[in-house]
């Protein structure tokens, strides 16, 4: 019989054990259950693990009952799930190696053992594409506190250049206080948003440059100030509007698109922006309507899809675009 003290243990031990080595295709059994509990001190009869079974199962732990033992079916995350989580943290450059194989690691302890085993072994991290950065893990932590806290942060922010004298890449610090108001996740990057009291204005910098985070005691600027946003800073409505997280000014969008890019424009651009057939317009081609940021970003994207996209408006980003391409024009047409 287990011990009084040790009732509450033993339910505990049984779900543990039942989470971590049972699924759809390992099932575990009662003489199982017994010999481990025995290992933890806890001495008890087949009857007591039906009991158990039964109280965990009115607990809500959903238990399926075997001839041949007992599994969890329920569980918060479906493996599938996992992998996709699995796949974010594997794909994210801006998480270290370290920090991407503990987190794997713990994500698969959402599942069984076995299948952790599984997903782990279809998950591959190359080093040469991850930060090194360690810190980057306190920095979001320190700079999700200072948003809530309407409080400034000082860090040093470093940027790769190269140095004509010694004809080399080196590292340049800058030392910048800012008000921090999003955290935003582009491009495999993860991007603070904030002001830099000395311009009006929004700037992007990424977290895994960010070294020695700290929060100020002065208050941050308020983002009404230099952004269209008034109650709250709509992060999911500002980095739809970016390309690249290249900033600029916000204007109305108007293109002529040929109908083979329809999916990759409203993929980009979402099911808000207007699509219209014109009459008198070519027969293959459709007109888009939209609002975004009118960046460098924005011309970059643009000229990859070359002729079968051209701006109607508004004219700078025209202006934009020529002077890209004839700059491109320079190089090649030599």
């Amino acid at each position: 019989m287990a011990e009084k003290g040790y009732t509450k243990l033993k339910l505990l031990y049984i779900k543990h054990y039942l989470e971590k080595y049972s699924d759809d295709d390992n099932l575990v059994k009662a003489d199982e259950l017994i010999e481990m509990l025995a290992e933890k001190g806890i001495t008890c009869e087949r009857k007591s693990i039906y009991a158990d079974i039964s109280a965990l199962k009115g607990y809500g732990v959903d238990i399926s009952t075997e001839k041949r033992g007992y599994r969890v079916l329920g569980r918060d995350f479906e493996l599938p799930e996992l992998r996709l989580l699995m796949d974010a943290v594997q794909a994210a450059n801006f998480i270290s190696a370290k920090k991407s194989k503990e987190l794997i690691s713990k994500i698969g302890g959402l599942c069984s053992e076995n299948q952790a085993k599984i997903l782990e072994k279809q998950v591959y991290i190359d080093n040469r594409n991850k930060c090194t950065n360690e810190e980057i893990y306190y920095n979001i932590d320190l700079v999700n506190k200072a948003i809530v806290q309407k409080k400034k942060i000082s860090f040093i922010y470093t940027k790769r250049k190269i140095d004509d004298s010694k004809k080399e890449i080196i590292r340049e610090e800058k030392h910048l206080t800012v008000s921090p108001y999003a955290l935003i996740w582009s491009n495999d990057h993860y991007y603070l948003v904030s002001n830099n009291s000395k311009y009006d204005n929004l700037m992007h910098t990424r977290i895994d440059r960010m070294k020695k985070v700290e929060i100020t005691e002065e208050s941050s600027r308020d983002f009404a100030e230099v952004s269209p946003y008034r109650s709250f800073f709509d992060s999911a409505d500002y980095s739809g509007k970016l390309f690249n997280m290249f900033s600029g000014d916000n204007q109305k969008l108007k293109l002529r698109c040929n109908d083979s890019i329809l999916e990759e424009m409203i993929d980009r651009f979402g099911d808000d922006c207007e699509i219209s057939k014109v009459a008198g317009e070519l027969s293959d081609t459709f007109m888009l309507d939209t609002s975004c940021v009118c960046s460098e970003g924005l011309v970059s994207w643009l000229m990859q899809f070359g002729s079968k996209v051209e701006v109607i408006s508004p004219e700078s980003l025209k202006r934009d675009i020529t002077e890209k391409a004839q700059s491109i024009l320079n190089i090649y047409g030599k």
